[in-house]
């Protein structure tokens, strides 16, 4: 029979941990995942984590910056928005259907929607879009997840997903900015717990019968524990990050200081200073220093004060004031 699980743990690692792992499960039926993150900025598998997200501003206002398995572009979630995951059998894997059901159980509350051309979902009255989508194909097995901004804060969206423009010269994927709208406009009395229900109602109306099931009772815990520390690490996060360029620049007592920071996997390939210093190894010296170190404020910085030189370690601590 088919599979209806939804988790109401918040934490992102362990969300897109589960979603994983049940796409590794290769269930020979379909299943359908309702989960929710707090306050989280979720990037595509393809894409530059500082390009994408403030992501300094993020970690020191208490959220979470993860990396995704699929494709696609930068997005929000805070517990006005509601994420499904079809983990589908490849022969039953259908795009066109899948979102077919995200579009009747909106249908529940009246709200007339249309299918885009980029595999989101639109409100009908104003286009503007309130579910978008991602996939990945294994040999055997289909993922299809998505959001559905149901009363999202746009202001937060806003806050975290609108890097400066100017900071990074990137080779990522770039979010495509997309107008967006929650269904609570159109619908004042939708709560999260309802458009559960009309979803799960609307997944058996199209596949038929499914049961609810616990994740704890289909999955190996030992596997879900590990797949949500590779989502928690570092090096999955940002060290997936492609090759990119940046550019910081500040005047000091002695001089100014440009650096052009090359990075690739989250870490600097290659860095040069200019400056005008009367220092004549300044540049050379910082440049050196910094090439191979990790793409951080502390790790940058805790390798220029090694050199116990009054430049460098000026330098170091403006690089600790820099979000990145």
């Amino acid at each position: 029979m088919n599979l209806l699980i939804e988790h109401p743990g918040t934490d992102p690692c362990q969300n897109l941990a589960i979603e994983e792992a049940l796409l590794l499960k290769n269930l020979p039926v379909p299943a359908f995942f309702l989960w929710q993150n707090a306050h989280t900025v979720v990037i595509g598998c393809g894409q530059n984590a500082w390009k994408e997200c403030r992501t300094d501003l993020l970690r020191e206002e208490g959220g979470t910056l993860v990396r995704r398995s699929t494709g696609g572009g930068a997005v929000y979630h805070d517990l006005g928005n509601l994420n499904f995951s079809f983990v589908m059998p490849k022969a039953l894997y259908d795009v066109g259907r899948q979102l077919n059901v995200i579009r009747a159980a909106a249908e529940r509350f009246s709200i007339k929607t249309a299918a885009s051309g980029r595999n989101d979902i639109v409100l009908e009255e104003s286009g503007a879009k309130f579910s978008g989508n991602a996939f990945r194909l294994t040999q055997s097995t289909a993922l299809h997840h998505g959001t559905i901004l149901m009363d999202v804060d746009l202001a937060m969206m806003g806050r975290y997903l609108a890097p400066s423009k100017e900071k990074l010269q990137a080779k990522g994927v770039e979010s495509v900015r997309a107008r967006v709208g929650n269904l609570s406009d159109y619908a004042k009395d939708i709560t999260v717990p309802a458009l559960k229900e009309a979803l799960f109602d609307a997944f058996e109306t199209e596949y038929g019968p499914a049961r609810h099931a616990n994740w704890e009772d289909l999955l190996d815990p030992s596997l879900v524990n590990s797949l949500t520390e590779k989502y928690r690490s570092w090096e999955w996060t940002f060290g997936k990050t492609p090759r990119f360029d940046l550019t910081l620049y500040q005047r000091f007592p002695w001089g100014q200081a440009e650096l052009l920071i090359s990075c690739k996997s989250g870490r600097i390939q290659e860095a040069q200073c200019y400056t005008d210093a009367n220092d004549a190894g300044l540049s050379s010296r910082v440049g050196s220093a910094l090439t191979g170190v990790l793409f951080t404020p502390q790790a940058m910085s805790d390798k220029l004060l090694e050199s116990g030189v009054t430049e460098d370690a000026d330098i170091a601590a403006w690089l600790l004031t820099q979000r990145l």
